[in-house]
């Protein structure tokens, strides 16, 4: 299995990751809000002021 930030071979400590360096770069890109999922919008009574 590869690393999801760099590619390299997964290390079973760090898992899905190959290092701590690569795990805090993802939990980074969650905080920073780079990674989002998706969500279908749904009027509310709000938006139709």
């Amino acid at each position: 299995m590869a690393c999801p930030i760099c590619g390299k071979k997964t290390d079973p400590d760090h898992r899905p990751f190959c290092s701590d360096r690569c795990r805090e770069i993802d939990l980074g890109r969650w905080l920073k809000g780079t990674y989002r999922v998706p969500t279908q919008e749904t009027p509310t009574d709000e938006d139709e002021d």
